[in-house]
């Protein structure tokens, strides 16, 4: 069973600075609650579990949407004017499709308005989602322009496996944009060697994949990583960004299904985010892979919660 949680969406509260004037808002007085959708930002939920057991990994991800909103709550707000919570698409049990259909629909009509959509999930089958979204609603414009997948993340996310998990995404969205005729790209920064097999390295070299390793992706290496990263969003039309939390280092992203033994820092992985935001061709993103069973002091929350401020008031600045 799938259901929005319209009728019950989460209530935006927290610290007030009344004495400090317009200037010391904070997300929970800026935010339109699932009826508002007349802002230029909107953040949706996928409460989903289905995809990370699936792929055999921790359960807990359809937590992450709550644990989320309540660590954007209290973040101060720099130049946003309004962003819309449309709310969560929840999977209930096993309904994986459904679900993913319904967050793909809720990612065209957002587009559809002329909004930046950034998902909050929930396991990374998000991705199957939000592309599909994007898709769509570029169709219904009969925008052909090439789309460009950037990709933080440990894993390529490309298994060959029969049933659509949080380790099929990528793979699933090549294989329909191929079928379509959609000229689709896909950039991965961040694999770890000892986090994928031989045979996955191997896939994305037949699909065409650029990728990066994460013990390539150092702070004094950020000048060519970013011209790397620039030529590829350079080359497509339109661009969906994703972030899975496993790309962090376990002691900054501890909540995850799949802890990284390196990963990449924050600080690198904001700086590249800034720049696929400065194109202007952003217009959906996604943070994946909270998993608040196994947070430790709130870290991967408020990690997610920064990724998310940042992609917003980026988007902003862009006028």
């Amino acid at each position: 069973m799938v259901s929005r949680h319209a009728d019950q969406p989460f209530v935006w509260q927290g610290r007030e600075d009344t004495a400090d004037g317009a200037d010391a808002r904070r997300w929970h007085q800026l935010v339109n609650a699932a009826t508002g959708e007349t802002g230029s930002v909107a953040i949706a939920g996928f409460a989903c579990d289905a995809g990370v057991v699936r792929n055999q990994g921790r359960a807990g991800a359809a937590a992450g949407p709550l644990a989320l909103r309540r660590a954007l709550a209290n973040l101060p707000v720099h130049g946003l004017e309004a962003v819309d919570d449309l709310g969560d698409v929840a999977c209930e049990g096993d309904a994986l499709e459904n679900a993913q259909a319904e967050f793909a629909a809720l990612v065209a009509a957002a587009l559809g308005r002329g909004a930046l959509l950034i998902g909050i999930g929930g396991g990374h089958e998000i991705a199957l989602a939000t592309a599909s979204g994007l898709v769509a609603a570029l169709a219904a414009r009969g925008d052909t322009a090439p789309v460009g997948i950037v990709n933080f993340d440990s894993h390529f996310d490309l298994r060959a496996d029969a049933r659509g998990s949080s380790g099929t995404p990528f793979r699933q969205i090549l294989e329909q944009a191929s079928g379509a005729g959609r000229d689709l790209r896909y950039c991965c920064l961040g694999v770890s060697r000892y986090a994928n097999t031989a045979a996955l390295f191997r896939r994305a070299d037949e699909l065409g994949v650029q990728w990066m390793l994460d013990e390539d992706l150092r702070a004094e290496r950020h000048d060519a990583i970013a011209a790397a990263l620039g030529r590829f969003v350079e080359s497509v039309g339109h661009v969906y960004l994703t972030v899975c939390l496993d790309v962090f280092p376990a002691h900054a992203a501890p909540g995850v299904s799949a802890p990284a033994a390196l990963g990449v820092e924050p600080a690198l992985v904001e700086r590249l985010i800034d720049g696929v935001v400065a194109s202007g061709k952003l217009h959906v993103a996604d943070v994946a892979e909270l998993n608040p069973a196994h947070d430790v002091d709130g870290r991967t929350a408020r990690l997610a919660a920064r990724l998310v401020a940042r992609i917003a008031e980026a988007h902003a600045a862009l006028g």
